[in-house]
């Protein structure tokens, strides 16, 4: 069965008709391989304001991501609140590969982007016993 990208990166045509995917879908995958992801501790909204890193229930975790679909590219912005004493640029790699994979896996679409925006650290409370 042929398929063929029309228009945007987010639709394909297909003999039987069109698939178009939400960018909120897209953000839900994305947000579902943050969380899956070694060192972080959470999500934060992307309207972040006066500085202060809320993080998002787990049901809410889409609103931490910023899907923006262009002519040619999809382009995903995650703002993620991480461990604090892991290490920072190796933990934001991993999840920037978890996503971009996550995603083209699902879509069958490339992400031409995945930037990983640290808006915070926070300390696992450690359970004593």
């Amino acid at each position: 069965m042929m398929s063929e990208q029309s228009g945007q990166p987010n639709q394909r045509r297909l003999p039987m008709g069109k698939i178009e995917v939400a960018p909120r879908a897209i953000a839900t995958i994305a947000a579902r391989a943050v969380g899956q992801s070694y060192g972080v501790v959470g999500m934060a909204p992307h309207t972040l304001r006066e500085g202060v890193a809320q993080a998002l229930r787990h049901e809410d975790a889409h609103k931490g991501v910023a899907v923006r679909i262009g002519d040619d590219e999809i382009a995903i912005d995650l703002y993620v609140i991480l461990e604090y004493g892991t290490r920072i640029a190796e933990v934001a790699r991993n999840v920037q590969e978890n996503v971009r994979y996550a995603v083209e896996h699902a879509l069958g679409m490339p992400v031409a982007r995945v930037n990983v925006r640290v808006q915070g650290l926070r300390m696992q409370e450690r359970v004593k016993g």
